[in-house]
């Protein structure tokens, strides 16, 4: 038996996803820019989904455009703001995604913009007292980035006050709210946010299928120039039943929202309480552990100094459980998390990250926590 325990980097697919993706497969396959019959209803699917999507986050269907996924969702609404406004500074944290590091990087090379990170804990909380103050300085041509809840640790950003501070300063602020959408209410109307970023395939919806919201009256270029499509943000061919998946998945997340959050907590409690009873020395990285004030999804775990660190993961993908190091971007690379060494994590320590989806089970928990104790040697003989 397999055990998959890496759902932030992407889940199981819903199987009411499967059947709606296919039902639409079986039925719809005209272009949506087609004026014929079949075209229409294409579009007539797309526009369905726009509209199910806008109201999961209480925003107007003019808001959405479908994208990809994350990456390209984040890569565009930064260049996009920044090139529509003029900006001349950006204001994001060392523990965001490379999706976000990576651009604004680039844009701090190429275009000569002023890249500021935010003083981070040991924990990995971000000091909002220096964002106000840096905000009074020049807000009105400033992008603030911040992902809501971080995908490594855990930590859920005050999204409310950031946005707060934004509006009084005149500043542009877009969050990575790829681990949030699907798993927390959100609800722009009480946000002020101009972007922000949605990805099926962390709430059981396909992947390749994204979306992001652009607050209206809020300058947008062109992301790809082309026919038109997605009001002109955006031009191509529309993923059509990619489209369809990733309403159906936010419908169902949305539905179960409470019932699968509280079956999830209960799952990585388990997990917390058993590694600690069983794993001497055991430590939590970023507010991961922390029921109430984290990513329930999301357990960080730091395992104390062993020979048999180095060869955990490998180890326990031999045994059939799939973890992560760190963000699934990462996976492979001989260097470890950015955001483990954002908060000063101890080198000679070695990061898991477990995360959980409704699927889970604490029979599963059972046996990965005994495989760590046959991995480390700590099964008494």
């Amino acid at each position: 038996m397999s055990i998959y325990l890496d759902s932030a980097a992407s889940t199981q697919l819903d199987p009411q996803v499967k059947e709606a993706m296919i039902a639409s497969m079986d039925t719809v396959f005209g272009n949506p820019s087609s004026t014929h019959a079949h075209g229409r209803a294409s579009k007539a699917e797309i526009e369905k989904a726009r509209k199910m999507i806008a109201q999961s986050i209480n925003a107007l269907p003019s808001e959405i455009i479908f994208t990809s996924g994350g990456t390209e969702t984040d890569n565009a609404a930064i260049k996009g703001l920044v090139q529509a406004y003029g900006l001349k500074r950006i204001i994001t944290s060392q523990l965001e995604h490379h999706a976000v590091l990576h651009i604004t990087e680039h844009l701090a090379k190429e275009n000569g913009i002023e890249l500021v990170f935010l003083n981070v804990d040991k924990k990995g909380n971000l000091d909002l007292d220096q964002l106000e103050a840096l905000l009074a300085e020049n807000g009105e041509k400033t992008l603030v980035t911040l992902m809501h809840c971080n995908n490594e640790i855990g930590n859920i950003l005050d999204i409310q006050r950031v946005g707060e501070l934004c509006k009084t300063s005149g500043a542009y602020f877009h969050s990575d709210t790829v681990q949030s959408v699907g798993h927390f209410p959100v609800d722009v109307k009480a946000l002020h946010i101009h972007t922000l970023a949605g990805a099926a395939h962390k709430f059981h919806g396909p992947k390749g299928a994204g979306f992001m919201y652009i607050k209206k009256g809020t300058k947008m270029p062109a992301l790809i120039e082309g026919g038109g499509q997605e009001r002109e943000v955006r031009s191509g061919t529309e993923n059509v039943w990619g489209i369809v998946g990733l309403a159906k998945a936010l419908e169902i997340a949305n539905a179960e929202m409470d019932t699968h959050t509280a079956h999830i907590k209960e799952v990585k409690d388990y997990m917390r309480t058993q590694l600690v009873e069983h794993i001497p020395g055991v430590e939590f990285n970023g507010m991961s552990d922390d029921l109430d004030n984290s990513l329930y999804t999301v357990l960080n775990v730091s395992f104390p100094p062993s020979p048999k660190n180095g060869m955990l993961l490998f180890a326990l993908d031999l045994q059939k459980i799939s973890v992560s190091g760190g963000s699934a971007c990462s996976s492979g690379a001989t260097q470890g998390s950015h955001v483990i060494a954002g908060i000063g994590g101890d080198a000679d320590r070695t990061s898991v990250r477990f995360s959980f989806s409704k699927y889970n089970t604490k029979e599963e928990i059972d046996t990965v926590v005994v495989k760590l104790k046959e991995i480390l040697d700590l099964v008494e003989a």
